[in-house]
């Protein structure tokens, strides 16, 4: 069985994202860029399913710049066959994303998706779900399990009122959750192996797929920065602030 893994690249985790002096977007100028979190989850999952048996192909399949090649290149490290970069200076929205895994989707006929639920820059968290519409297949969101078993898949998925179990049918798209595992770290000899792993290089215009924006940012901007707290000498003087000063009681 083959899975099809997305993966995008996006700011570091680690590192605070600055906005640019005219507020048009964040600065990207000289930041550490790396796969989207959850995303690396969704590799790490594809690799333990492909370490049991479960698996015989792993292809990832990256949107975005020249850059995004070194994404994909951790992917492989980590245990991936192969990738594709559909390489754009754009930055698609969900809908044109989902159009374009569609399309990965119908030349190389997975078995089944897994990829994150989103991505930590836009946390839109549409992409999976869109891409399920599109192809008409069974989804399961915000797995923190997932088992196969022959042309079925048992995902434990995590909702506001503990935990839910479904069982789709495969081919399915299911997005991981942050507790589904914990990524491993890429051995040298694996990095090493990766730079000889094949990427293919495609574009959008050959999915046939138009990734012009819909939506126009009109400004961006920092949260207000948090003001001081104070300190209070009684209970009694809690309560009044609460009530007069900040009015909430």
């Amino acid at each position: 069985m083959k899975v099809l893994v997305p993966v995008k690249r996006v700011i570091d985790y680690n590192v605070k994202a600055r906005v640019k002096p005219d507020q048009t977007g964040v600065d990207l100028a000289n930041v550490k860029m790396s796969m989207n979190p959850f995303d690396e989850i969704g590799v790490e999952e594809a690799v333990r399913l492909k370490e049991k048996g479960a698996v015989e192909e792993i292809v990832v399949v990256s949107i975005g710049p020249a850059q995004a090649q070194e994404t994909i290149r951790t992917a492989l490290a980590m245990g991936a066959d192969r990738g594709i970069l559909i390489q754009t200076d754009a930055d698609p929205e969900p809908l044109a994303v989902a159009k374009l895994l569609k399309a990965v989707v119908g030349e190389e006929s997975p078995g089944f998706i897994i990829m994150g639920k989103q991505a930590i820059d836009g946390d839109n968290n549409a992409v999976g779900q869109m891409l399920a519409a599109l192809l008409d297949w069974p989804q399961a969101t915000f797995a923190s399990k997932v088992e196969l078993s022959g042309k079925s898949a048992k995902v434990t998925r995590e909702v506001d009122g503990g935990l839910q179990t479904l069982d789709v049918d495969l081919p399915a798209v299911i997005t991981a959750d942050l507790r589904l595992n914990e990524p491993r770290y890429a051995s040298l000899p694996n990095i090493m192996k990766a730079k000889k792993k094949p990427i293919d290089t495609k574009s959008p215009a050959d999915y046939g797929v138009d990734v012009a924006p819909r939506l126009k940012v009109l400004k961006v901007t920092e949260p207000p920065k948090r003001s001081a707290g104070i300190k209070v000498e009684t209970a009694a003087d809690l309560v009044m602030k609460l009530k007069n000063e900040a009015g909430v009681l």
